[in-house]
């Protein structure tokens, strides 16, 4: 999914390592561009490939085994979990506890398949008392820095997710499950084509210099009209619940995708991995999609009946 809002005149000033590289001070050539690499800044056609499966993936578990959805989110969040990890010790040398985070985060997700709410919750504060005793023994040096960070991935990640595996139970789970990953999608798009053609104004330039006013009108209007489509035609809904839908979607995938940057730009690291060609690693695909799980269970829980 290609990320919203990218501009085609990014300002390289005051530029750090999450910006991608940047030449060296006293050079005197510029850092030649990304093989394959679109104006955007990324190998657009291993990320078209990669989307492409990942939807396909998604796609066919909804339409044989809809269960199977719950699935991908469960290996999704594992690997992210993992890879968050890896960041905040490699750049900061943050310990999460990762085995109470990975067991807890999974029971977070599969307990909200049969349980609703109170499973993914109860699961989400035990696994914070595991963090709490399992960090105990390494002392009290860095111990609130390293509690903090293990809630902190374990909220954002799991607990978040747990509202997308909510989507799926009912008898419409399948029209739920697409409307919320077609807005997301749609806001990603419509961004990033707008970006990429239009974009001139930063949005946020001292957290995403690539984020442009002109890819976030591009990001609501596809939005909006994936919101109204899908809530009318898949879920049986009024247009004006989807346009509220789309709108809601497109802010939160925003908000999620700036989230991610700062904390990348916090740890000063250009992606979380390298595990997506051209997209970098799971969680620079999550960022978008986490928050935006949230708001479609509540909206779609008061909208649909």
């Amino acid at each position: 999914m290609p990320g919203a809002g990218v501009s085609v005149s990014e300002e390289r000033e005051g530029a750090d390592p999450s910006d991608g590289p940047v030449a060296s001070e006293g050079a005197t050539q510029p850092v030649p561009p990304m093989e394959n690499s679109s104006r955007a800044g990324r190998n657009l056609p291993a990320a078209i490939a990669v989307g492409v499966v990942l939807g396909a993936a998604i796609l066919v578990s909804l339409f044989t085994v809809r269960f199977l959805f719950i699935g991908i989110v469960a290996a999704a969040i594992a690997l992210g979990t993992i890879e968050l990890a890896r960041a905040l010790r490699r750049a900061a040398d943050i310990r999460i506890a990762l085995i109470p985070v990975l067991v807890g985060g999974q029971a977070t997700i599969w307990l909200a398949w049969p349980f609703g709410r109170e499973g993914a919750l109860t699961a989400f504060v035990l696994t914070v008392l595991a963090c709490l005793l399992w960090r105990l023994p390494g002392g009290a040096n860095g111990y609130l820095r390293d509690v903090g960070a293990s809630i902190f991935a374990s909220a954002y990640l799991p607990l978040f997710a747990a509202f997308a595996a909510m989507l799926v139970p009912p008898d419409d789970g399948v029209g739920r499950v697409l409307a919320f990953m077609i807005g997301v999608v749609a806001s990603d798009t419509g961004g990033y084509i707008a970006g990429v053609l239009r974009g001139k104004h930063p949005m946020a330039p001292s957290i995403s210099p690539k984020k442009t006013w002109e890819g976030f009108a591009g990001s609501m209007i596809a939005g909006i009209g994936a919101g109204a489509l899908t809530l009318s035609l898949i879920l049986g809904g009024q247009a004006w619940q989807g346009i509220i839908f789309g709108a809601a979607i497109v802010l939160t995938a925003t908000l999620g995708d700036l989230v991610e940057s700062l904390i990348k730009r916090d740890l000063g690291i250009k992606d979380m991995g390298d595990l997506l060609p051209g997209h970098g690693g799971i969680m620079d695909r999550l960022d978008s999609l986490l928050p935006s799980a949230v708001v479609s269970w509540l909206l779609l829980s008061a909208f649909i009946q």
